[in-house]
């Protein structure tokens, strides 16, 4: 089961509990957008820019038009499924930024390391965008470091 997989939560409420939790752990810039297939929300602390897309389902998958049992939904009923998905992702947005902020609060991180994907770099790129094709080909190719460089 999804976390918040059966929320009563609207998508702007969350967006609104994002941008209350930013405000408290200090960030000074917000903002918020959609296109179709994706949400972001960026803002900016302690001089860090961040930008955060999260994908959301399309209104034609499968699994909203069809039940489990495989019986075709209404129109009503595929699209009631559709935002339902969304707003399970949005709780999921809110969450993840507030445990991030709460862990960094702890010291348990810091501000850095757990938002490094998310940080824009100056040509708008993030960290992640910018990294992850490079990371995948090491994987890829099975030249990655040893785990424990400084061991033995």
């Amino acid at each position: 089961m999804a976390y918040a997989e059966k929320t009563s939560v609207g998508t702007s409420a969350s967006v609104m509990e994002i941008e209350r939790t930013l405000t408290k752990y200090g960030a000074d810039q917000f903002m918020y957008g959609t296109k179709p297939g994706s949400v972001a929300v960026g803002f900016v602390m302690g001089g860090r820019q961040v930008r955060i897309v999260v994908p959301l389902p399309a209104k034609t998958d499968k699994q909203f038009w069809t039940t489990d049992t495989g019986r075709d939904r209404s129109e009503t009923a595929a699209l009631k499924e559709w935002d339902q998905a969304c707003r399970q992702r949005y709780r999921a947005l809110a969450l993840v930024v507030k445990a991030k902020l709460e862990a960094v609060e702890a010291g348990i991180t810091t501000f850095d390391e757990e938002f490094m994907a998310h940080l824009v770099l100056p040509d708008g790129e993030t960290v992640g965008q910018r990294l992850l094709p490079e990371i995948n080909e090491a994987q890829r190719t099975g030249k990655l470091p040893p785990l424990l460089p400084h061991v033995g």
